[in-house]
């Protein structure tokens, strides 16, 4: 009988220090139901208020971790401030660029504005994210997006600054290209010559010394040799770049376009 109670007694014990250890491992579980961060996070665009994104289009976001949110709309480049209190958002407007593109883009762009404004709260579930407004409707949805490094990176060069406040494409028939070292050299053909320069960069800031290059003549194609010294000049005026995927911008100080790339081998 002793025996007895004394089997009974510990099984009780058990059940009661199993108790608190179920409710922490509840709670646990409820916690991690709710929204992942968004700090150092960066998404694309998937549709919007129920209709899918322009596929000639690439609208980004990425939250950086001091609460500043930057990305393209599909035609200019933006930023904005957020803030989280667990699965609720603000985001305040902060500043465009002024690009303008064809209509059906420049709705898209201004309709994704006024979602960002009037979004409440924010769902994270693996890499999809949904943001929705003070009545619960979803009003966006988003895929991950990872983020390209600039170092390791070759790009193609679309178009450049021609230093008269133009910027022009790559003429047809030749090819600019741009390699990022690790060693933070940047190399790669001007169209014509080959060249070198040193580059610096931290978060979306960039600096490039100037760029030492063959010295060879060609005249395959007109204008090729203005477009290389045009070319390698823009490249000294970047202070910023952005980039979107395959694509990347590099502006000026103020703001100006000063060359667009797309990913080699696209």
């Amino acid at each position: 009988m002793n025996n007895q109670l004394k089997r009974i007694r510990k099984t009780t014990s058990l059940l009661l220090i199993s108790i608190p250890i179920l409710a922490v491992a509840l709670a646990a579980c409820s916690a991690g139901g709710q929204s992942q961060t968004l700090e150092g996070t960066n998404w694309m665009l998937e549709s919007l208020r129920g209709e899918s994104a322009l596929s000639e289009t690439t609208v980004t976001v990425e939250f950086q971790v001091d609460s500043k949110m930057s990305g393209s709309t599909g035609c200019n480049n933006y930023n904005a401030a957020y803030t989280t209190d667990g699965d609720m958002i603000t985001i305040s407007p902060g500043a465009i660029t002024l690009m303008a593109c064809p209509t059906p883009i420049m709705a898209q762009e201004s309709a994704f504005l006024d979602v960002l404004a009037s979004a409440t709260t924010y769902k994270i579930e693996g890499d999809e994210m949904e943001l929705k407004d003070a009545s619960g409707a979803v009003i966006a949805k988003f895929s991950s997006l990872e983020p390209v490094s600039l170092e390791w990176s070759s790009w193609q060069v679309i178009g450049y600054n021609n230093g008269k406040q133009a910027v022009v494409i790559v003429i047809i028939g030749t090819e600019i290209i741009a390699n990022f070292g690790e060693d933070g050299t940047l190399s790669g053909s001007a169209g014509c010559n080959d060249y070198n320069a040193s580059y610096e960069f931290d978060r979306d800031n960039i600096s490039i010394g100037p760029a030492a290059s063959t010295r060879m003549f060609c005249q395959e194609r007109e204008g090729i040799m203005e477009q290389e010294v045009q070319y390698l000049a823009a490249l000294e005026t970047a202070a910023t770049y952005i980039i979107e995927v395959d694509k990347m911008e590099m502006r000026t100080a103020e703001g100006a376009l000063a060359a667009t790339f797309q990913a080699a081998g696209e």
